[in-house]
């Protein structure tokens, strides 16, 4: 089917950005792994494709009753109606990846949110939508939730899971981030994600300088995928809108920032260290300084929450 999807657009002598952009798609890697066969299709998408092409009723029956067979690996998304077109950008580029990057220097990233946390971001967010005029039209925070946490069980799917590397700015655990009690259960999962081995966190303190005095000006993911004719996919999000880039030389600057700031930020053992701490101090306290914590305190020492990363 994604030979023929092929055939089709050039057919209609598009080029993959033009098709992207006409059907409103946030990703140029998502057309890619469909044409690739690397991704199960969407019933929608898939559509969506075959009236762009204008393709005939005999065709266009035959290609999604192969989609229907195909299964849908991201069928979980129709749960969520009121999943935001920003949030839906993301699980999609996050569906078919094998390594994940992210840099945000004021949030906790939604793939490591509490369901505490991530209420307080988007009712937030739809505060500032209701005080521009522009009111979310979209009822049920509850389910806009559970939609940004269903997208973290690609973090505990074994050895299928993609690679995750996140830099976390201190700040993003202070107090203007939320309640106390959220930012603790904040750091207590966040004590679980970073012992997943296929998961690494970087506190970033807030007095550490990276390479050249450089501040990122925004939040930014790097998506890499399993096939290599699948693009590396740059997103960058500046909170009421996102930008996604395939350009290698866009996306090599980034690579770098990103670079500096592993650098600068605490070890692995030593960011599990700050954040073990952490769950233990005050929201607030926790020290400034860019010394490191020393070696990461042995499992039996841990706080633990048994079954917490079951519930998502």
């Amino acid at each position: 089917m994604g030979t023929e999807l092929r055939r089709l657009r050039e057919t209609t002598g598009l080029t993959g950005d033009q098709v992207v952009e006409r059907v409103g798609w946030a990703s140029a890697s998502k057309l890619s792994r469909l044409e690739n066969g690397r991704s199960r299709p969407d019933p929608q998408d898939v559509g969506a494709l075959l009236d762009l092409y204008r393709v005939g009723v005999a065709l266009r029956d035959e290609l999604l009753t192969i989609t229907g067979e195909a299964g849908d690996i991201r069928g979980w998304l129709r749960n969520y109606p009121v999943m935001t077109p920003q949030q839906r950008g993301f699980a999609e580029l996050e569906a078919g990846c094998v390594e994940i990057s992210e840099y945000h220097p004021l949030l906790v990233p939604g793939l490591l949110q509490t369901p505490g946390y991530a209420r307080i971001r988007i009712t937030s967010a739809r505060e500032v939508d209701e005080a521009a005029g522009e009111p979310d039209v979209t009822e049920d925070i509850e389910t806009e939730v559970g939609a940004r946490l269903a997208r973290q069980s690609l973090l505990t799917r074994g050895p299928e899971a993609p690679r995750y590397t996140a830099v976390l700015e201190e700040a993003a655990l202070g107090g203007r981030a939320g309640p106390s009690d959220v930012l603790q259960e904040q750091l207590a999962q966040l004590c679980e994600l970073a012992e997943l081995p296929n998961v690494t966190l970087h506190v970033l303190p807030r007095d550490t300088q990276a390479s050249g005095w450089y501040l990122p000006p925004t939040a930014f993911s790097l998506y890499r995928f399993g096939d290599p004719q699948d693009p590396e996919t740059l997103a960058i999000e500046s909170g009421f809108l996102n930008t996604m880039s395939t350009e290698a030389k866009i996306q090599n600057r980034y690579k770098v920032v990103f670079e500096w700031l592993c650098t600068a930020a605490l070890s692995a053992s030593d960011t599990l260290s700050w954040l073990i701490q952490a769950t233990g101090r005050p929201i607030d306290a926790a020290p400034t300084s860019t010394v490191a914590f020393g070696a990461a305190i042995p499992p039996a020492q841990r706080r633990r929450r048994p079954g917490r990363l079951t519930e998502h």
